[in-house]
């Protein structure tokens, strides 16, 4: 019994000493949760935005960029290897937005009047990198309606990857607009020691 509670009290000054603590890691679960629960309310209601990156963006903007990057890299690989295999296509997409997400946050206040600037910084190095991959991995076809504009704009001698960009900004920046809305929501509504260290 005596010898139980000194490996419990060992594996916890581990995980306190490399800086995760059993609350940091049930927020990241919550996010990892918040990102299935999103993607798939914007897929079964056919939205013209994603929602499957609010979890990494509170995250992000709770404990910066590190922390930014295990939800997309955690819900990658779940899904990837279970559900959607091109999860871990664009599971980079995630990890660049949880990475910029962390590193904005620290400078600008993205709960406040910066929403709207600030989901534009964090979109484009994300949106870049998702147009990379879908135009050099699936030929700019995806299974949104976006792709007829994309092979219209490519047919008019935009490029492919251009092309791509251009449709996706849209959709990307209108998506990260409403994450950040909702992430700065639910931060005003819940008591900072709940999340805090």
């Amino acid at each position: 019994m005596n010898g139980n509670n000194q490996e419990r009290q060992g594996m916890n000054q581990n995980v306190q000493e490399s800086g995760i603590s059993a609350k940091k890691l049930s927020i990241i679960a919550l996010a990892i949760a918040l990102n299935v629960v999103g993607g798939q309310i914007a897929l079964l209601l056919h939205l013209p935005v994603y929602l499957d990156s609010i979890g990494t963006i509170l995250i992000a903007v709770i404990y910066g960029p590190f922390y930014g990057i295990l939800p997309p890299l955690l819900y990658g690989m779940v899904m990837g290897f279970t559900l959607d295999i091109y999860s871990l296509y664009f599971m980079p997409v995630g990890i660049i937005l949880g990475l910029t997400t962390g590193i904005v946050s620290r400078a600008l206040n993205l709960r406040g009047r910066l929403i709207v600037p600030g989901a534009l910084i964090i979109t484009i190095p994300g949106t870049i990198t998702s147009a990379l991959i879908t135009a050099l991995l699936f030929g700019g076809i995806t299974s949104s309606g976006s792709t007829v504009i994309v092979q219209i704009l490519n047919k008019a001698g935009m490029g492919l990857t251009a092309s791509v960009f251009v449709v996706q900004i849209l959709t990307d920046y209108l998506d990260r607009l409403i994450s950040l809305a909702l992430v700065a929501a639910l931060l005003r509504a819940i008591p900072a020691r709940l999340y805090k260290e």
